[in-house]
């Protein structure tokens, strides 16, 4: 090792609580997949816009980068330490801004283990106070503004994304779930 490396700490090594699993990210191949871009203006939640406007296309699992806009109320939340020791991170207590600028962002479209739409979008935005601010949204509770935003989504066509526990990391997750297998498992 070189020497200048020497005096640095180590690196933290997080091991989740749950049992280990080898196989870290599941994967599952879309077939085929539809691109749109859709317009989000003034008035509806985030959630809303989002899952309305892929529905009107008949989609219920979807990839999404957003861009740009304004929010008239922004909820959001960060990821930190979970400091019950059920696992290693929990999301803090939801934080508001009002009049946000929206940077940037990546949402995903899948489903409740229940089966409703779920958004998962983590973004980049400036809040009303002019700091730059970043982190999980509460999609059902951003109201978007009147400043456009542009999201541009790809289906997951094949198979669906379903949110379920995860055993290793005990926090709740998008599983990718084929269609016949969910088909049968949620009769």
């Amino acid at each position: 090792m070189p020497e200048r490396f020497a005096a640095l700490p180590r690196p933290r090594t997080l091991v989740h609580p749950g049992p280990f699993r080898a196989s870290r990210i599941d994967a599952m191949h879309a077939p085929h997949g539809r691109h749109f871009r859709l317009s989000v203006g003034s008035g509806p939640s985030l959630y809303e816009a989002l899952v309305e406007g892929l529905a009107a296309h008949q989609v219920t699992s979807a990839s999404m980068t957003l861009i740009g806009g304004r929010f008239d109320l922004l909820t959001f939340c960060f990821a930190g330490e979970d400091r019950s020791g059920q696992a290693l991170v929990r999301y803090s207590a939801p934080m508001v801004t009002e009049s946000a600028q929206f940077v940037f962002g990546n949402a995903t479209l899948g489903k409740t283990a229940a089966g409703r739409p779920i958004v998962h979008c983590h973004a980049v935005f400036r809040g009303g106070d002019g700091r730059m601010l970043g982190g999980h949204l509460l999609t059902e509770r951003c109201r978007v503004g009147t400043a456009p935003m542009t999201v541009l989504a790809t289906s997951l066509e094949g198979f669906e994304l379903r949110v379920d526990v995860d055993a290793e990391t005990r926090t709740p997750l998008l599983h990718p779930l084929s269609a016949t297998v969910s088909e049968v498992a949620h009769v």
